[in-house]
């Protein structure tokens, strides 16, 4: 058993940023930080684009990025948490920096803003294109200065402990659900124990996983949207799971694609099909700089009319020595291939890239249960609404990572009673006899993801896609109950409940909007309404 004041699943931008905040605060207590995989390894350090932010004040303002915001939303922002992530975005970006973030800057020594689709001016601050990565390096540098912050890698959070475990029934309709902290498996022993917190932060990133193709790391398999749907928390608008539409395509590859980022349509690149037409102008009058779930559309028309698995992006006009300066990775990755970007154009495709609905928060963080915070992807602030604004992700962890601790240290509580907390009990299960049924599983669950719920959706392939859901999740749930704890078992069975809330959104939805397709419901309905679940 482990006891901490403040506990933090997550070791991305959302999660650091509390953490360091947190410790600042309060020097005499104790922050923990739990992550399943190395410290690094999250899906901020796999950001390639940049952070948006209005900082050039000459030529941008607030009502702009505001505005840009909501209309990719299209109409389901919350106009309010817009107005305060747009806005406080600026300070914590000045804080990022002062921490020693280094972004890239012009001849002149300004900051060197780029353009991505769906914005109306230059405001996106990068590290070349690896601008999470350096992000992730700025905030473990600063962890360092804090004794008070304790890191626990590889140990997988496996439920949140509430009432549910002192005894107590717990349902959607209970008024107090509180959490207490998290069972969570050691993978250095294979033991699970307990961590008693009295305030608890889920920052653990999207569920990317769950399709087939995603520019997602493996760790993005969406544990905590799952773990706060088993504790009768509320969760809300997974139907809109945004496709970023230029992955690199390479065949056979599955898995994590590699990402092109948007910001190199936005300094010039242009969609072709086979046939060599640049076809966005038959879509949008934005063109490549359309919001992503347009220009996924878009790709994926393109590619079921020419019979392709892939479009491509053409970067031969552009200036080449720009290029390799701006995204030396990309150059690499595609030269690597065979593919010398002056030459030859990049095969590109959509790739589920990020999760816009999660675990329902307020303003502040607050999540439906007690003493549980959440930032980042995994939490649905109402600042995307149907559909993200590129680059604004970043922005939005760490206006809430900063919001949740600024919340969270005005009513922090003691952790309970470990006496009153039961141990796990792990009595008559079994080791695994065949790691193939959870494999094969997994691979059914991405497939019917990929298949069914995709970019484009119908009210058959979602009911097909359900019937299949409930016999994985009946098949997935009597290995979980007579078999001992793995965390891909553990993963496997976060997936099939995260798949579920996608699936049952998207049937809810009887409308087309932002990143959810129905070609049953091509239009708008005009109502203005979150799926909550």
């Amino acid at each position: 058993m482990k006891q901490t004041d403040f506990l933090v699943i997550g070791s991305g931008i959302a999660g650091l940023t509390y953490a360091i905040k947190m410790a600042g605060r309060f020097p005499d207590k104790k922050i923990t930080v739990v992550t399943k995989a190395a410290a690094d390894e999250t899906n901020t350090k796999y950001a390639q684009g940049g952070i948006a932010g209005v900082t050039d004040f000459e030529n941008d303002s607030f009502e702009k990025h505001i505005e840009d915001t909501l209309i990719a939303g299209d109409g389901l922002c919350n106009p309010q948490v817009v107005e305060i992530v747009v806005k406080e975005g600026v300070q914590r970006i000045r804080e990022l920096i002062e921490w020693g973030a280094k972004f890239d800057k012009d001849a002149d020594g300004d900051y060197a803003l780029g353009m991505e689709g769906g914005h109306s001016e230059y405001r996106i601050l990068h590290h070349k294109d690896v601008t999470g990565k350096e992000i992730e390096r700025t905030l473990l540098e600063k962890v360092k200065q804090y004794p008070n912050i304790e890191f626990i890698k590889h140990w997988f959070v496996i439920e949140l402990i509430t009432q549910h475990h002192l005894g107590f029934l717990v349902t959607k309709s209970t008024p107090d659900i509180q959490c207490y902290g998290v069972y969570a498996l050691n993978t250095h022993n294979y033991q699970i124990e307990k961590i008693l917190a009295g305030t608890t932060l889920l920052a653990t990133g999207g569920n990317g996983q769950v399709y087939r193709t995603t520019t997602n790391p493996s760790i993005a398999t969406g544990d905590g949207v799952a773990m706060v749907y088993r504790a009768k928390g509320r969760i809300e608008n997974m139907e809109f799971i945004q496709f970023h539409p230029t992955a690199l395509y390479e065949p056979g590859s599955g898995g994590q694609a590699f990402l092109i980022t948007e910001a190199v349509r936005g300094d010039g690149g242009i969609l072709r099909n086979r046939k060599g037409e640049a076809f966005m102008e038959r879509y949008d009058e934005r063109l490549d700089l359309a919001p992503r779930d347009i220009v996924a559309r878009a790709i994926d028309s393109e590619m079921k009319i020419m019979g392709t698995d892939h479009v491509f992006l053409d970067c031969r006009h552009m200036d080449q020595e720009k290029f390799i300066h701006h995204f030396p990775n990309i150059y690499e990755k595609c030269l690597s291939i065979g593919i010398d970007v002056s030459k030859h154009m990049i095969p590109v495709a959509p790739a589920a890239h990020y999760s816009c609905g999660g675990i329902k928060t307020d303003e502040w963080g607050r999540t439906s249960i007690r003493n549980l915070y959440a930032a980042g992807e995994c939490a649905s602030t109402g600042l995307h609404g149907a559909n993200r604004l590129a680059s604004n992700s970043l922005l939005e962890a760490m206006v809430f990572g900063h919001r949740a601790f600024d919340e969270g240290s005005k009513h922090h509580v003691d952790p309970l009673d470990d006496a009153l907390i039961p141990d796990w009990d792990a009595g008559g299960t079994t080791d695994p006899r065949e790691m193939i049924l959870i494999t094969q599983s997994l691979k059914e669950l991405q497939l019917i993801m990929s298949d069914y719920v995709g970019i484009v959706r119908t009210d058959v392939r979602l009911e097909r896609a359900m019937k299949r859901l409930d016999l994985l999740w009946t098949e997935t749930e009597q290995l979980y109950q007579t078999t001992t704890v793995s965390p891909q078992l553990c993963e496997l069975r976060n997936m099939i409940s995260v798949a579920f809330l996608i699936v049952k959104g998207a049937q809810f939805r009887k409308e087309s909007r932002g990143l959810h397709y129905n070609t049953d419901y091509p239009e708008k309905s005009g109502l203005l309404q979150n799926i909550v679940l």
